[in-house]
């Protein structure tokens, strides 16, 4: 383990094996950094916040500070980050609040680019990528592997599906349904992300069900939306994909669905 001179670590932190702090950094008294954490310089740990193995801080970082609520007062509020994540350059992370349950959850192998931020009481899983200024507000739910480019913005309480890519500048404030690509000044579906799905290694026969499913639930005349996501379902009994797909747009949520734009071929 190896703390700078300059950096300050106060009584309470837990420092796990070959934990490296770098100048003008500062850990406060709840923070844990498990095995092999490394704060580059500048970076600041506050708040009831734990890091996982071997995640790499670059400097300016911000992680735990409280959620920003006005007048919130709320001193219990947790962040928990996977191992082996990468933070870059002024990323910030809010612990959770009161009204969200306390808690703020970032999973393993994530890489967030430079001023990327969750808000406070958000969940994300794990392998997502954040390209630089993606801004998450409170109580988002982002599944594994989701990919975001530049400067995206997701809207509280808004829902990404596993496996989407969101397009940069785009202002999420529907629910994006998992593998989807969404795009736009206000979301939309363009289908789904099939590099990402060939990338997953899914086979043929997958991805056409997956495909014959968009067409279905989001270009479907028969029944509303939701039976036709338990059609689906119901049609493609062996793709957990498809049941993933439905179980989202069946699920008891805050915010509307993102709709496909209206063209046959989307997906």
């Amino acid at each position: 383990m190896t703390v700078h001179p300059t950096a300050v670590v106060e009584d309470g932190a837990v420092l796990g094996a070959d934990v490296a702090i770098g100048p003008f950094c500062h850990v406060g008294p709840h923070a844990v950094l498990e095995d092999g954490v490394r704060l580059r310089s500048h970076v600041s740990v506050t708040g009831i916040t734990r890091i996982g193995k071997g995640c790499d801080v670059y400097p300016g970082a911000v992680l735990g500070g409280d959620g920003q609520i006005r007048n919130n007062t709320f001193t219990e509020g947790r962040l928990e980050i996977g191992a082996n994540c990468v933070l870059r350059e002024m990323v910030s992370m809010n612990v959770g609040s009161l009204k969200g349950g306390g808690l703020t959850t970032v999973g393993a192998n994530g890489y967030f680019m430079a001023n990327a931020h969750v808000g406070h009481d958000c969940h994300v899983g794990d392998s997502v990528t954040f390209a630089n200024s993606v801004a998450l507000g409170g109580h988002v739910e982002i599944g594994d592997g989701v990919i975001f480019g530049g400067l995206a913005a997701v809207q509280q309480f808004c829902r990404v599906g596993k496996g989407a890519m969101v397009g940069g500048l785009t202002g999420v404030n529907r629910d994006i349904i998992p593998y989807a690509m969404a795009f736009g000044d206000h979301v939309e579906l363009a289908g789904l992300n099939l590099i990402g799905l060939k990338r997953r290694g899914l086979s043929r026969d997958t991805i056409n069900a997956m495909r014959a499913t968009f067409r279905a639930v989001f270009y479907g005349n028969s029944g509303g939306m939701a039976d036709r996501a338990r059609a689906a379902k119901a049609q493609f009994p062996g793709v957990a994909e498809v049941a993933e797909i439905a179980d989202f747009i069946l699920a008891d949520a805050k915010q509307e669905l993102c709709m496909a734009r209206r063209r046959g071929d989307a997906a």
